[in-house]
């Protein structure tokens, strides 16, 4: 029966690559050396079958090489695709994401919260429910956290990646307006518990300034739900739709199709952060974009930093696009 390999060792990738153990063990990791040393180090160690022991990494470090990643709700299709990529970009920072999801419910939020500070994860990223919550600046006392789309009030994040709701917004409303809307159904995900997120606090703003009138519901972006929640507000006479969500989006889609309501003829729609999916509808939906593959790299840029013990705080401001496609008529 052969005979398992054996691990290599630091210490022979460094041999083998004229470094020190040290220089190496940077390298792997990503850190002060150039991405040429980077390069050649990692293929070397691939080579020869080096994988780093996590158990002795812990304990020599301090550090698990886990970052919790924390989601406002898995059933909204553009926060999986930030957990895929958040996921496979630590992992090809050697780190590994630990996934929850708050399934839209801050309390839920807090609990999960508390429990991955508890289990010793490295940094915490958080694309959070409730934003306002005291419990983010006892929790960033002692943890790295960096928070995605909204700040988190009165806590000391390791950095934040937020959308410029406010510009969001007003591209949303003054295209819908443009298009002759002045009567508005407004979906969101937000409980009536945290009402004090940006994007729904700018949006009664940006109504009144526009001269438009608008009712907003809470709908969570599982599909059943949002085809419900859009339906009696297709049933209640609107027929014009602004979603905080793709998803949610996608509801009035299939509420207008079972009412043999065409869009965007006789319903218009806009979504908010551009799932690749909304593309392929038909019509395609007109959404805004706030670009999901800059806003992986710059949180995992933050995370790794400062779960590697660097305090430079990093804002990050990502600036919307209106993807116009066929759904406002």
């Amino acid at each position: 029966m052969p005979q398992p390999r054996k691990r290599a060792t630091i210490r022979e990738v460094a041999k083998a690559t004229g470094l020190s153990p040290a220089a190496v063990s940077y390298a792997l990791r990503g850190m002060q050396v150039s991405e040429e040393t980077i390069e050649r180090v990692r293929r070397v160690a691939a080579e020869l079958g080096y994988e780093a022991d996590p158990i002795a990494r812990a304990l020599a470090s301090g550090r698990t090489g886990m970052i919790g990643l924390l989601c406002g709700s898995l059933e909204d299709l553009w926060q999986q695709a930030l957990a895929v990529g958040i996921g496979r970009a630590l992992k090809d920072n050697d780190r590994y994401a630990l996934i929850l999801d708050a399934a839209g419910d801050p309390a839920r939020e807090h609990t999960l919260a508390r429990q991955l500070r508890d289990q010793r994860v490295d940094a915490l990223i958080v694309q959070p429910v409730d934003p306002a919550a005291p419990l983010w600046a006892d929790l960033c006392e002692g943890l790295p956290v960096v928070s995605i789309g909204d700040a988190l009030a009165g806590a000391r994040t390791a950095g934040e990646v937020v959308f410029d709701n406010r510009a969001g917004v007003t591209l949303a409303l003054e295209h819908l307006r443009g298009r002759g809307h002045r009567r508005l159904a407004v979906l969101t995900s937000t409980r009536a518990s945290t009402p004090d997120r940006p994007a729904d606090v700018h949006v009664l703003a940006e109504a009144g300034r526009l001269g438009l009138d608008i009712e907003t519901v809470t709908s969570s972006q599982s599909l059943g739900t949002a085809t419900r929640v859009a339906g009696e507000m297709l049933d209640a006479g609107h027929r014009a739709f602004f979603c905080f969500a793709d998803s949610i989006a996608y509801g009035v889609y299939a509420a207008s199709a079972e009412r043999k309501l065409g869009i965007p003829f006789e319903v218009s729609v806009m979504g908010y952060d551009d799932h690749p999916m909304s593309g392929l509808l038909t019509p395609g939906l007109t959404t805004v974009d706030w670009d999901i593959d800059g806003i992986v790299r710059a949180a995992v840029r933050i995370v790794v930093a400062a779960a590697d013990g660097n305090t430079r705080r990093r804002r990050i401001v990502q600036a919307p696009q209106l993807r116009e496609r066929g759904s406002v008529g």
